[in-house]
């Protein structure tokens, strides 16, 4: 992880100088929710002394549910615990690429064969456990189906790299190895995706026949860069933040990130893979969902399957539960471990329904989900604001900067005398310092840290106190570049007295050629910084 996080910032610290563009507001559409009632299914538990474990199968406590974390490429992770009412089978199977991948398969202990099977898809994240998605199979488990839950890949996948199509071949892998499994009938075997397992979970299914139904969760029919911009903007949001913080600097951000190679699979259209499908399809979506725009995604999704002529769709709305369809008691930002109430039910009497051949068609229902504010179009940016005219500029600024208080102090250790620097000539330097390295880290940890309510400080009215600060930083350093620039003009040098005035010489004639070049340089870096000051939104309100 510290690797990966020195990596993330050494990577962006050349991401950061570009001139003005407007990116613009799109609407949310409407969508209407008729109500549809959809029968549920319970299966009742059964108590066992121990649990039934196959001889070809072993059964070891594990961590908790609660427990989530990365697993290394060649570890196996620990059997989970599991309650007494279900047995596990720990499987191994091929995902993409020949990677050997490991999972544990949890059914009822007294169930009998032709059983439903259902795969579970991970959201994003290197290497995620198992455990992370043990209270989503328990559930379904006791609902009557063996589900398969395996630990995602870190081999490939990383902040930086990842791939869907890798991901869709992994999950191909895990349906095949529960379709083998004994008392699973292989024809009802399905997959379920978690919010980035929605692009995954489709993608796998239109590839394969075996796949019988599809259930997504916190699903999202935008683009991944589009998706993650709003989320990140609506915890700024969240936080009490508007202005061009969240307005120009957060979206410019992500496009400087995207074309600098940092966030992979952008541009992800998955329209042309939901419209391909041809199994019916449950979707689900908590009315507190922080991380996908959860008014937008549900009638994209419906066009795009209906382009394809497929209307066994089923999309269920759940009052007061977040993201991944888990209770929330504070508006998406906290999860509890317990799932919506009658979600479990709804994956158990709809799987039941569609392997039947049953799925309802064209069904929505349950409260309107809440959604602050639109998504907007992410853009790739346009050569002048690419990641190497950013590097460029941000690499002059800084030398700018830096420069001139380096010399000043190189001519002291050297005991040579040196030419009276005026006030406007020291801010310049020291604010433009400070406000490109102070804004840079600040808006790269709200990025970073942003998903459903950022942590940006206090905030008065609608700005971050941090944000303010560096706005006032950047309106000084933008009329100490003005003054230095009317006293290099004019080439008349302070006398005493007169530093404020931005005249630049010891003892009133003009500079010499080393101290033009010197300021020449410095004010370089402040004709740099008024366009990119601008564009990332310093110099705005």
């Amino acid at each position: 992880m510290t690797s990966s996080i020195l990596a993330t910032a050494a990577t962006a610290l050349r991401l950061l100088a570009i001139p003005a563009v407007t990116i613009p507001a799109v609407a949310a559409p409407s969508f209407a929710i008729p109500a549809v009632t959809i029968p549920a299914v319970t299966i009742p538990a059964v108590t066992v002394p121990s649990l039934a474990v196959p001889a070809t199968a072993h059964a070891v406590a594990g961590p908790s549910l609660a427990g989530a974390r990365a697993v290394p490429h060649g570890l196996v992770e620990p059997s989970p615990a599991v309650p007494p009412d279900l047995a596990a089978r720990e499987v191994s199977f091929r995902g993409a690429g020949g990677l050997e991948m490991h999972g544990t398969v949890l059914s009822p202990a007294a169930a009998g064969p032709g059983r439903r099977g259902i795969v579970l898809v991970h959201g994003a994240g290197s290497g995620t456990p198992r455990t992370k998605l043990m209270e989503e199979a328990v559930q379904f488990a006791r609902r009557g189906l063996s589900v398969l839950v395996y630990d995602k890949r870190s081999v490939g996948y990383s902040l930086f790299r990842r791939s869907y199509s890798q991901l869709a071949d992994d999950a191909l892998g895990a349906v095949a190895a529960l379709r083998s499994q004994p008392g699973v009938d292989p024809a009802k075997v399905g997959i379920w995706g978690l919010s980035e397992g929605g692009w995954v979970a489709p993608l796998a299914a239109s590839r394969s026949a075996d796949v019988a139904f599809v259930v997504l969760v916190g699903a999202n029919a935008l683009q991944p860069l589009r998706q993650q911009t709003w989320a990140v903007a609506a915890g700024l949001r969240k936080a009490g933040v508007s202005g061009s913080l969240v307005d120009r600097t957060e979206p410019n951000l992500y496009r400087a990130i995207t074309d600098g190679g940092m966030f992979p699979e952008p541009y992800y259209d998955p329209a042309p893979v939901l419209a391909s499908l041809r199994q019916p399809v449950l979707a689900i979506w908590g009315t507190y969902d922080l991380l996908t725009p959860p008014r937008e995604t549900p009638p994209l999704l419906a066009k795009a399957l209906e382009s394809g002529g497929n209307r066994r769709y089923t999309f269920r709305f759940f009052g007061k539960a977040d993201h991944a369809a888990h209770r929330t008691p504070d508006g998406g930002v906290t999860r509890l471990p317990e799932l919506a109430p009658g979600y479990a039910d709804l994956v158990g009497s709809w799987t039941a329904a569609a392997i039947a051949g049953k799925a309802p068609l064209v069904s929505v229902s349950g409260p309107a989900p809440v959604q602050a504010s639109p998504t907007v179009p992410v853009d790739p940016p346009a050569w002048w604001e690419s990641a190497n005219a950013q590097a460029a500029a941000l690499a002059l600024m800084l030398v700018a900067f830096t420069a001139y208080p380096a010399t000043t102090l190189v001519r002291r250790l050297r005991g040579r005398a040196r030419p009276a620097a005026s006030r406007a000539a020291r801010l310049l330097s020291a604010g433009g310092l400070t406000s490109v390295a102070g804004s840079f880290g600040y808006v790269f940890y709200l990025v970073m840290t942003g998903g459903k309510l950022a942590t940006t400080g206090p905030v008065a009215a609608g700005r971050p106190l941090i944000w303010l600060a560096l706005q006032a930083l950047a309106v000084t350093t933008a009329a100490a570049t003005a003054v230095v620039a009317s006293g290099l003009l004019r080439g008349r040098a302070p006398r005493a007295g007169d530093h404020a005035t931005g005249d630049l010489s010891h003892r009133g004639g003009r500079p010499g050629r080393g101290e033009r070049v010197r300021l020449g340089l410095l004010l370089a870096g402040g004709v740099v910084f008024l366009p990119w000051a601008l564009y990332w939104g310093l110099l705005l309100p």
